[in-house]
């Protein structure tokens, strides 16, 4: 050991709590360990100083890398003026949601409130549509990197919005006259009244298209529906649902908005799920529901429409899969630069190190897709087998990602309290709806082969 070493070895003795040193000094033997000290290389010893230094190898909070699901800068996509609307959606999701979520997940009930004021208040809707329905300028990307703000920190508040300000609202916009978009776009834009759809039936859900068995007949200026839905976000307290019946005139679609308290219209909420806790999902019965002619969607006449949006609301759920991911692995990262095993931080093991390096490029190709993405359809190029292989990778990855995740955080993995529990579970329900994975990747391969593999 040259004079410098000695130096620094006696630096260090300075700060040495000697009561400890006796303690130690009765477990090893500290000549063994001098002996040992004094033959090490510079480069090892240095090392050893810093690893002294800074409690056994592991950096402070304040020195290691925060996590960041946004690998390859994605958000650099956006202007200064969106990041900034999304940087307050993120704080109203950290500092309002966050705190209430596990609750009311476990109640299995949504916060409505707390997010339709919050949404309100932020102006959210208004990012996306203009007050007579169109859609402002990028409106694909900016929707998406609000689904994953959302996702982020919780996959059933990025539902609860997806279905009034997508499927609902979309249906309004697609399918409404002129004198229906200008009486609800500028409502439910607000928030001041909240929508669902009402299309999957309880025996009808990947074969809606074949026929749908709720049907609808006209009688004078009203429309008669009988039938059942199921699975209906937000429809245990929605202002009106978009349901979708056969006519049994000419066997088409029809699309109606029913409005809250129509006789004949009753919902019951869905018990037992194991996802999206804090949707609620209602099972509708309509008994001789009547609607006014007025209440029809004037610009719904065939299955064609109602594909319209369900291509342009695709696209959103492929956006959860990648917030969903995002949290999951920005959760279990700090989990684990915090969590000590064996000594150290978990982080600092090789197979951990592997399970987040896994986490990340399956959201980062996830993150990138949708990305593309958002921008054929801002473009008007996105065809449903675009919008299906989105949908069927992100959803694919996110299963990976959350079940690396709770892996990542062993026993604790489970408990809501670390939110990872969350993202597990509700992934499944990001697997299933907006058609089955199955079903989408029957879409694209009807597309890229010429050949049609539906029954």
């Amino acid at each position: 050991m040259d004079f410098a070493q000695m130096g620094k070895m006696m630096e260090l003795a300075k700060k040495v709590d000697l009561g400890k040193v006796m303690q130690l000094a009765e477990t090893v033997d500290l000549g063994e360990v001098m002996a040992a000290v004094s033959s090490m290389p510079p480069d090892k010893l240095k090392a050893m100083l810093v690893a002294l230094k800074s409690g056994g190898g592991a950096a402070s909070p304040a020195e290691l890398p925060a996590p960041n699901g946004d690998f390859y800068s994605f958000y650099s996509e956006l202007t200064d003026e969106e990041r900034a609307a999304l940087a307050r959606v993120r704080s109203f999701m950290e500092e309002t949601v966050r705190p209430a979520i596990n609750a009311a997940w476990s109640a299995d009930e949504t916060p409505r409130q707390l997010l339709i004021d919050g949404f309100r208040t932020l102006g959210v809707t208004r990012l996306i549509f203009n007050e007579d329905g169109s859609r402002t300028p990028r409106a694909s990307l900016l929707e998406g990197f609000l689904t994953v703000e959302m996702a982020r920190v919780d996959v059933s508040t990025a539902t609860f919005f997806g279905v009034h300000a997508g499927l609902a609202l979309w249906s309004i916009v697609l399918g409404g006259s002129e004198a229906q978009k200008a009486e609800w776009v500028p409502k439910m834009l607000s928030m001041d009244v909240i929508g669902a759809f009402g299309l999957t039936e309880k025996y009808v859900g990947s074969g809606a298209a074949g026929g749908l068995r709720t049907t609808c007949r006209r009688e004078g200026d009203e429309w008669v529906i009988n039938g059942e839905k199921k699975w209906i976000g937000n429809s245990t307290f929605s202002d009106f649902t978009v349901i979708y019946a056969r006519d049994e005139a000419d066997q088409k679609t029809k699309g109606f908005i029913v409005r809250k308290g129509t006789p004949g219209y009753s919902v019951k909420k869905i018990e037992g799920k194991i996802a999206l806790r804090a949707v609620e999902n209602g099972e509708i019965t309509l008994e001789n529901c009547r609607v006014a002619e007025s209440d029809r969607l004037q610009n719904v006449t065939e299955w064609r429409v109602v594909a319209d949006i369900l291509r342009a609301t695709r696209a959103g759920v492929a956006w959860q899969g990648v917030g969903c991911q995002i949290g999951a692995y920005e959760t279990a990262l700090a989990y684990t630069q915090q969590r000590r095993q064996f000594g150290k931080p978990i982080a600092g093991f090789q197979l951990v190190q592997e399970k987040l390096v896994q986490m990340l490029a399956n959201t980062t190709a996830s993150f990138a897709l949708c990305v593309r993405l958002s921008h054929m359809q801002d473009a008007g190029q996105m065809a449903d087998e675009h919008a299906s292989l989105a949908k069927v990778f992100t959803a694919a990855r996110c299963r990976d990602t959350v079940a690396l995740a709770r892996e990542t955080l062993g026993g604790n993995g489970i408990l809501l309290e670390h939110h990872v529990a969350r993202f597990f579970s509700d992934t499944e329900a990001i697997y299933s709806y907006e058609g089955t994975n199955e079903v989408n990747s029957l879409v694209v391969g009807r597309a890229i082969t010429g050949f049609s593999a539906f029954v």
